[in-house]
């Protein structure tokens, strides 16, 4: 299968190195000598790179998407367009549209942004101001929190009771987002600045406003952050985690009685059980049955196993795989072809643009779901280091750490 070497090298670790890619996502000094390896880097020929990205746009600005489309199954994307070709893998706009209808389009929604943000910053004035919260500023009842120890306390808190029971429930939230700002890619020299930490806490709290549904969940900023970094613009960032979250919200749906990935260890299992019974056997005997170990990785796309360039190259090989020429027209016009999030392809030519896993699943007829790809990367390692986990797994974080979920693939 295309774009499946780049997968298996590196769940084996056998890849190069990506020395060259320090100047796009430098590590601060400090931590750069316990920094695990990265695995990726361009490779001549494969990698999507800027000028073949850039050959690829007709005169008015229609682009060859499919033949993007292997180049990136073939060997991810270079750092210099990531966020830019990102915003056509995630739906965000149209291959067939022209440079003038993106102009347009990119206009309305920085303008919906800036509605959006406006309406948070009239509740908690800190939004915007390039700080943010890691301290509790509303009560359950809707009372402002003045912590005294904060400067312009007055000038950025909330300073009059709250009623209103979504804005509340918002409030209660936005310092937890805080907390998970701090703790995010903080390795990385981009997130010394507290202005680009901001920057990532504003569009978090926007879309925890926006969706009413599932709000803020922990594990939305290990979503969020790449696009805060590949896309200078918070609008266009905002947007771009939009519509990763499209694709992946069902994961965040948690209530007491289910997780919002249980389907997809369900299948896990199931899968492990099918190919390799005495693997299942054995993470039954551990208690681990159920898979839950796997629960993090398949929550936030294995952000937490990779070192950050090469989760974000796994990231865009799914994405490339797994793309459907329509997911522009499901997330932008709610059109009744695509009820139930379902993608539908209506013609050949649209058949071509898909990716290669998404092409066999519409010639096949089958209604996998765009979560089936994790499932079987996760399946595949577990595979692929079955009989070290048989021989030294002795409970559950044995698995994770030294079965192969860690150990010999690449680890952050």
């Amino acid at each position: 299968m295309v774009g499946c070497e780049g997968f298996r090298a590196m769940l084996l670790g056998k890849s190069g190195g990506g020395e060259e890619l320090g100047a796009f996502y430098p590590i601060r000094p400090e931590c750069q000598e316990d920094a695990p390896r990265t695995r990726f880097k361009p490779r001549a020929g494969k990698t999507l790179s800027p000028r073949r990205w850039h050959a690829a746009f007709s005169e008015d600005g229609h682009l060859d998407f499919a033949k993007v489309l292997r180049r990136i199954q073939r060997g991810g994307i270079h750092p210099a367009i990531k966020g830019l070709v990102w915003e056509f893998l995630l739906g965000c706009y149209d291959p067939n549209s022209t440079f003038e209808d993106r102009n347009q389009i990119r206009q309305r929604r920085r303008d919906q942004y800036t509605i959006w943000k406006a309406e948070c910053t009239n509740l908690v004035p800190v939004i915007g101001s390039g700080k943010f919260v890691t301290t509790s500023i509303i009560t359950e009842d809707g009372q402002p929190i003045i912590d005294p120890s904060t400067s312009n306390a007055q000038e950025w808190h909330v300073n009059n009771a709250v009623s209103d029971k979504k804005a509340i429930q918002w409030m209660l939230v936005l310092h937890q987002i805080g907390l998970d700002v701090v703790r995010t890619d903080r390795t990385l020299v981009f997130y010394e600045s507290e202005t680009n930490q901001a920057k990532l806490w504003d569009i978090l709290a926007v879309y925890a406003w926006v969706d009413n549904d599932i709000g803020y969940v922990q594990g939305m900023n290990d979503i969020c952050s790449p696009m805060v970094i590949l896309l200078e613009n918070e609008a266009d960032a905002f947007w771009c985690f939009d519509r990763a979250m499209q694709r992946l919200r069902e994961n965040f749906r948690c209530s007491a009685t289910s997780i919002g990935v249980q389907a997809q260890l369900s299948t896990l299992s199931q899968v492990i059980k099918t190919v390799d019974p005495k693997l299942h056997q054995h993470l039954e005997e551990l208690d681990g049955g159920e898979y839950l170990f796997a629960f993090r990785m398949l929550m936030v796309l294995f952000r937490r196993e990779f070192t950050f360039v090469d989760a974000l190259y796994l990231w865009e090989l799914m994405w490339a795989m797994e793309y459907n020429p329509n997911a522009f027209s499901l997330y932008e016009e709610s059109s009744a072809a695509t009820e139930k999030g379902v993608l539908t392809v209506s013609s050949d030519e649209l058949l071509k643009q898909c990716g290669k896993f998404e092409k066999k699943n519409v010639k096949t007829g089958s209604s996998t779901q765009q979560s089936a790809l994790a499932v079987f990367l996760v399946a595949s390692v577990l595979e692929t280091k079955n009989k070290r986990i048989l021989k030294e797994a002795k409970g559950l974080d044995d698995v994770v750490q030294h079965g192969g979920m860690a150990g010999d693939i690449v680890t952050n």
